[in-house]
């Protein structure tokens, strides 16, 4: 099965994505949420595929077969965004260690962090599924 990375960042209050190299051409979505998105990549991938196939274009079999799986890629500002309605900033805030200011940077796009930062927004917000889990 072929791996299909999806990068997705935050683009001024849209996801946006782009499929990784292995899928032949460009295949760029937009969508106002994550869930939309999720659903779009698919959507926009078959769609794109079909087109390919009608305009005679060279379509390897994995594609042309279904046999591929999606990967997603999200930059801090997306993370920070798709999390926003189930862990406030300061709650991550709190659980990574890092200023809220600075997550609100993040969040926005406004700055991007250091590989190490967005290592402590992950394992944050691990930490808060962790609890959210062992709650009875």
């Amino acid at each position: 099965m072929e791996k299909i990375i999806v990068n997705v960042s935050w683009c001024d209050k849209n996801y946006g994505a782009a499929l990784s190299e292995n899928v032949p051409g460009a295949v760029v979505v937009t969508a106002k949420t994550y869930n939309e998105l999720i659903d779009e990549v698919r959507n926009t991938l078959n769609f794109h595929i079909e087109g390919m196939i009608a305009d005679g274009d060279d379509v390897p079999q994995w594609l042309r077969d279904g046999d591929y799986e999606f990967e997603y890629h999200l930059d801090a500002a997306a993370l920070l965004q798709m999390c926003s309605p189930y862990a406030s900033i300061a709650a991550i805030s709190r659980v990574s260690g890092i200023n809220q200011h600075q997550l609100s940077h993040y969040a926005n796009g406004i700055k991007k962090p250091r590989p190490e930062q967005r290592r402590r927004i992950v394992e944050g917000l691990h930490k808060i599924g962790r609890l959210l889990i062992a709650l009875e």
